[in-house]
Formats: structure tokens, sequence, C-alpha cells
């Protein structure tokens, strides 16, 4: 494509008023203006320093009337698109980076719209140059624009606009490409806050830092009643010196009744600022009434202290009658001291004696990916590929491990489930096809994406899927999911107590049907002679 003349006067024509856009592309990278930082992925991203620069210039306003003014609108907005097309050439066609282009657009009436016009504009070149999927979900992506420049001219809120935008995003068939407003930014007082809600996938019940601020609860929905329960406490935290049990119901939060209130929007009433309380109703019986009862306790919030690690050895019996030891881990999320905890937790089981492992990793819904690779690497040896990551032009870049040395040889074999993703994933996937681990249980959720963070102009950040992940066979991550070796049907909770150090809870692991699977399994492996 040859090079296009820098400046376009769109709509000569016509007499809408008109603000031109400047963008210059100094080169081809994730995009930041004032952005939050991620590491390249790829040889896409030849450095992270791509300056988005906007100007401006208002000329001479004149009022149009309303019908000739869609007319003129729509017919400019030929031109227009071809302008826009002009930006990527220019952006993707010089060495440098470093022309620019300035794109000519009718100005609203209403400022605050007028505002979000060039944040569309600036958005969707974003989009244009570093989105991974170079056919936009098979759509013209250029004509994309002209359409919501369209809907949006006549809008006179910015709430509205940015709406338009949203619905623009949403064509890409990617979730996770997205903008948020200055608005709700502010609202969240902290970009990195926005961050956390919209990795919505990884629920980030635990921090990344491994902290909470709440009262120590673990509640689930009993699938057969649809009640919540407690699932376990935290030792130490208000919630166990209030005396509440494994097992007990909630019925209230602030005098709010739980009726058809999931786990995660129950989770969400109990946290809050430490320093702070809230009122909690519980049931307490079999369900006959005999001995049951009703107990409401005001608990104050803290600073919660949670290992992403628990752990728990099972005695097992295998087929010809001997007694060996099974570890059980259960791993949370991958928050920063995950992998460290890991690595004392296998040294503490071998000192045990323990012959196999199962590592459980249902409903762990992600988190440091790089931790994610820390922990495979405890469990391989060599310079296997760990996963690979690859761009929207196909070019593909495997991260390998480095004369690794595994703390372990023993049989191993993974719990996975449909709450399993991203860094679950990549985990699994790297045990798996390193030939390391059997997968057990159902499909994973389907997330191995790699995004870009890019703060606007007008203080909206956009949220763009440059790149995304497969696994080491080259299986793909990214809404597909890895699918386990042996499935296994859950007729109990969905997930194991989280607190299993130190406490009676093996017999109810043992009555979990997916780690019955997974001993059968290893089982297999054991008389195979194989170390998986």
């Amino acid at each position: 494509m040859e090079p296009l003349c820098p400046n376009f006067d769109l709509l000569k024509s016509s007499s809408v008023p008109l603000f031109s856009h400047r963008l210059s592309s100094i080169n081809r990278g994730i995009s930041k203006r004032s952005s939050a930082s991620f590491p390249c992925v790829s040889s896409y991203n030849r450095n992270c320093n791509h300056q988005a620069s906007v100007k401006t210039e208002a000329p001479p306003q004149q009022q149009p009337n309303g019908h000739d003014l869609i007319k003129s609108l729509t017919k400019g907005f030929v031109g227009f698109a071809a302008a826009a097309t002009a930006l990527a050439s220019v952006c993707s066609d010089s060495p440098a980076f470093a022309e620019s282009l300035t794109v000519a657009f009718p100005v609203s009436r209403a400022q605050e719209v007028n505002t979000v016009q060039r944040t569309l504009v600036e958005a969707w070149g974003l989009i244009r140059e570093t989105f991974v999927d170079p056919t936009f979900n098979h759509q013209d992506w250029d004509l994309k624009l002209q359409q919501t420049m369209v809907e949006m001219f006549p809008l006179k809120s910015a709430d509205a606009a940015y709406g338009k935008i949203r619905g623009m995003l949403s064509t890409l068939g990617d979730p996770f490409t997205r903008i948020i407003s200055p608005k709700l930014l502010v609202a969240l007082k902290d970009i990195w806050i926005a961050l956390s809600i919209l990795l919505e996938y990884q629920s980030f019940r635990i921090g990344s830092d491994g902290n909470l601020q709440g009262v120590g609860l673990f509640i689930t929905v009993e699938p057969k009643t649809g009640h919540l329960v407690v699932l376990s406490c935290v030792e130490g935290s208000p919630a166990a010196r209030a005396g509440i049990h494994d097992g007990d119901e909630l019925i209230e939060i602030n005098g709010q009744r739980l009726d058809g209130v999931d786990s995660e929007a129950a989770a969400q009433r109990l946290r809050g600022q430490a320093g702070t309380s809230v009122t909690v109703k519980l049931h307490r019986g079999n369900g006959s009434g005999s001995g049951s009862s009703i107990k409401e306790v005001k608990l104050p919030r803290e600073l919660i202290r949670l290992s992403p690690i628990s752990s728990t050895v099972i005695p097992h019996r295998t087929p010809d009658g001997r007694l060996t030891k099974t570890g059980y881990v259960k791993l949370s999320t991958f928050s920063q001291t995950a992998a460290t905890e890991m690595k004392n937790t296998i040294h503490e089981m071998e000192n045990l004696g323990v012959q196999s492992y199962i590592l459980d990793l249902r409903n762990n819904p992600g988190g440091l990916v790089k931790v994610g690779l820390d922990v495979a690497k405890i469990w391989l040896d060599g310079n296997e590929t760990l996963v690979n990551t690859v761009d929207r032009d196909g070019h593909m870049s495997p991260i390998n491990m480095a004369n690794g040395h595994a703390l372990t040889h023993d049989p191993l074999v993974v719990l996975v489930n449909e709450g399993s993703a991203s860094a679950s994933e990549i985990l699994a996937g790297a045990l798996h096809d390193n030939g390391r681990a059997i997968l057990v249980g159902h499909k994973t959720f389907g997330k191995g994406k790699i995004q870009s963070i890019t703060e606007l102009h007008d203080g909206s950040a956009l949220f763009v899927t440059v790149a995304k992940y497969l696994s080491p066979a080259l299986h793909d991550i990214d809404q597909v999911g890895i699918t386990p070796d042996v499935q296994c049907t859950t007729e109990m909770l969905n997930s194991p107590k989280e607190t299993l150090k130190g406490k009676s809870s093996v017999s109810s692991l043992e009555a979990d049907s997916c780690i019955m699977v997974a001993e059968h399994e290893l089982d297999i492996q054991e008389s195979k002679g194989t170390a998986s």
C-alpha cells in the first residue's frame, strides 16, 4: 500500500463543522500514553513505548439543519472511512512508524459527546493496529467506525456515546476487549481497581498479594438446596473466633436476605475496609429442626492473610493391598507467594514419605501467569516448553524452561473443571503436554488472552487483546479450553474445603468422585512403572 498524504479534509462540500484528529505512531507496539505496563509478549511487540498523540483544531462553527446534517454526514463518511484506512497504512508500512495522519470528523453540538468522538477514533486506531484477530471477527472495521460515528453524532450525553463505543467493541467477539469511561475510573478511584474488576474470570476473592479485607469465610452454594453454606473459616479470622462452623447456612447479611444470591455476590457483601463490621445471620442444624438454631453475629472486618495452598496426606490402599500416601495439594489462586508455598509444601510431603500427588486446580480462576509458569517448573525437568504465545500475524514465541530440576518425580494427577481458567489452564497444559501429569475432571474455561491496557487522551482505559496462549503441544486455550484425559462426575460440593492442613477432612476428600478417579489413575501409573 503506497504512503498517503498526511492530511485529509474529508467533508469539504459539507456544512458540518469539523474537528481534525491527528494520530501519530512512533512504533508498532502496545499503545500507551499513561498505561499499565505489560511485558512484550513476542516479536510482534518490538518495544512497548508506542505513543498516541492527539491534536484538535476547531474550524469556524456553522449550525447545520437536522436532516441535511445527517445526509451530509452519511455521505462524508465514505471519505472518513477511507482516511481511517489510511491511518493503518501509514502506521504499518513506515519502518520508523513516525508519520502522522489527520482525520476530520463532524463536530457534535454536545461538547461531552465531541470528546468521546475523538476517543472513538483513538480506540478504533489502536484496535486496528494491535487487535489479535486481523479480520476483526470477520467484519469491515473501517465500516464499523463509520457506522458508530453516525450513531454517536445525534447523542446528547457522554454516557450514551461511550455506550456506542462499547457496542462497537462488542462486535469483535472478545468480551475482554473493552473500554472503561473516565467517569467509572474516577468512581473506582484507581485504574488498578478497575483492572481487578475487569479480570472477572479471575474473581479475585484472593488478591494477587494473597491478602483480603473481610471476615475470613469461604462460602459456596450447596447444589442440592441452592442455599449458601460455609465451606470453611480462615484460622484465627473474625469468623473463626465467632464460632462459625463448616456447614452453617448463611441466611442474611446486614439484614438483607440471601435468597437467590450467588456465592460471589455474597462474598462481596462480606468484604469491606478493615475496621468496619458486618452482621450475619446463620442457621445451624440438620434441617429437621432437631438441634437446629439461628445465630446472629456482628463480625469485624480485618486484613486477612491467605495462603493460596492447602494440603493434606490421603492414605490410599492400592489394588494389591499396600497402604500408600498420596499428597493432595489444592492451589486456589496464583498469587505472588504461590510458587514459594508450593515448593515448601512439596518438600514437607516428600519428608512425610508421600509416593504420589494430586494437584487440584478446580475452580482456580487464575492470577499471575508468571507464577503459574514458576509452579510448572517445580514439577518439570530440562528445557521444556511451558507455553507458546502467538500474535495477530501468526508469529509464535515459546516460553521455555532453562535447565530445570523437578522437586519430585512421583506420579501426578491434575484436577481441572470449568472453573479452571487462565494461569490454571497454562499450568495444566504445561504439565500434560510435557508428559508429566494426567488430567482428570471436566473441560476448562478457555481463557488464554494477552492484553494491553492503555489510558486514552480523555482518561478512559482501553483493554485490547493483542495475543493469545497456546499449550506446548500447540493446542488453542482461548475460547476452547483444555479437555482432560479422564472425565469425572462430582456428587458433592464443586470443590473440596480450602483449609485442609491439619484438619480431619480426609474423609470428605475420599468421598469426592474426582479424587477417587485420580487415585485410580495413580494406581494405573504405578502398575505401569511410570512416573508420568
